[in-house]
């Protein structure tokens, strides 16, 4: 450990999207909501507690989570509404520390070192931000204070919903030990069963394994990955939102991507979600990076040069040709990512590409004409070509 420990806060809002819906529409309230679709392709992007005494969990293809809770509402995602309020809860955080590290509309990471003699220690603020977040918002967020983010990370989720779990200093290997393997950020059950192979079923049993025989037994990555977090060792720093150097969206999938069908859905939607946000900031990107992870958690990142761009289609297609070249189709994928980089300013007239017909401003026009569309009526409002196919972020869809 560090001489000067940190304090860090892992802050994750209870059932957000649920609990917005419950919140803004009375008759929802006790029920089990489920937002996201029940289509045979479509997935849940998070289900009230309600709903997760059935069984049904985020990332859940949308006919199981029927099938476990037949009478469960399903709700359309409202992401202008998340939105907003993903900003308030910003702001209060941004009340107690200037180091805080988005990860998604719902979560965050916190460095509080150093505000004790402004607010207390770490234990005092997560209470004054479950209080302050409640106050604006009529919502319960969770939050965990460790001295590392994984450690964070956890105790913020093993007394949700509106839990707060601090884990002081030196006491992070107890408090990890007798949780499942699967706690360990970057196990999905895929993993987890290789590790249960070896006969490690909680953090604990990886704990007493020596380095040497983790590495051994599943290779440098993974290995290593599994003996530091077991131990709770994390150097990672919080790492402030500045200016984005790039724009990137990237899932992770509770079930592994087996087809070329299944992966080519996944991008195309990925580089339209990549594309809308280069539109909505006003800037293109002359690099396509696409991130691939494979089920035994090997990972490989690759990119190829583009002419400047906003166009959904022309980054689709320098993603689809780096996973055509680094995917072979045989063995499973865990995790698919689009990154747009090297960008520059300024909206830049779609330009000519290799893979399809010339476009000027009017395709420019036409594609913010869409986002507007989308913007209004919902993600799946329009849809490229004939199949009705999802857009949201949680999972690709062709019905």
């Amino acid at each position: 450990m560090a001489d000067s420990p940190r304090t860090i806060l892992h802050a994750d809002m209870d059932a957000f999207y649920a609990a917005i819906e419950q919140r803004d529409r009375p008759e929802l309230r006790g029920k089990p909501v489920i937002v996201g679709g029940s289509g045979p392709r479509q997935v849940v992007a998070t289900a009230s507690y309600e709903a997760r005494a059935f069984g049904v969990r985020s990332a859940m293809p949308g006919v199981r989570a029927k099938q476990l809770c037949p009478h469960g509402v399903f709700v359309a995602p409202r992401m202008d509404a998340y939105l907003a309020v993903s900003r308030q809860v910003q702001d209060v955080f941004s009340r107690y520390t200037d180091r805080v590290e988005p990860l998604s509309l719902d979560e965050a990471f916190l460095d509080a070192t150093g505000c004790e003699p402004l607010f207390g220690d770490g234990e005092a603020i997560a209470r004054a931000i479950r209080r302050d977040v409640q106050e604006a918002t009529q919502l319960t967020v969770s939050v965990g204070v460790a001295s590392s983010k994984f450690v964070a990370k956890v105790a913020s989720d093993v007394k949700k919903p509106n839990g707060l779990v601090v884990v002081k200093l030196g006491e992070e290997r107890a408090f990890l030990a007798p949780l499942p393997i699967t706690r360990l950020w970057g196990v999905g059950e895929k993993t987890a069963m290789l590790l249960r192979q070896h006969g490690l079923l909680t953090i604990g049993d990886a704990q007493r394994v020596a380095r040497e025989d983790l590495v051994r037994w599943f290779g440098d990555n993974l290995g290593n990955h599994v003996h530091d977090l077991a131990h709770g060792l994390d150097a990672r720093e919080v790492e402030p939102e500045r200016e984005a150097k790039s724009i990137g969206h990237e899932m992770t999938f509770e079930r592994d991507l087996i087809t070329h069908a299944d992966a080519d859905a996944t991008l195309l939607q990925l580089c339209e979600m990549v594309g809308r946000r280069l539109r909505k900031d006003g800037r293109s990107a002359r690099c396509v990076r696409l991130k691939l992870r494979l089920f035994d958690f090997s990972t490989t990142v690759r990119q190829r040069s583009v002419s400047p761009t906003q166009d959904d289609l022309v980054l689709y297609a320098a993603a689809k040709e780096l996973l055509q070249q680094n995917w072979n189709g045989r063995a499973g994928i865990r995790l698919l990512g689009v990154t747009a980089a090297q960008l520059a300013e300024g909206s830049a007239a779609v330009q000519q590409s290799l893979f399809e017909p010339a476009r000027d401003q009017k395709g420019l026009r036409v594609l913010r004409a869409l986002d507007a569309i989308r913007d209004r009526h919902g993600e799946d409002a329009v849809h490229r070509g004939m199949a009705k196919r999802s857009t949201t972020p949680w999972g690709p869809g062709v019905e």
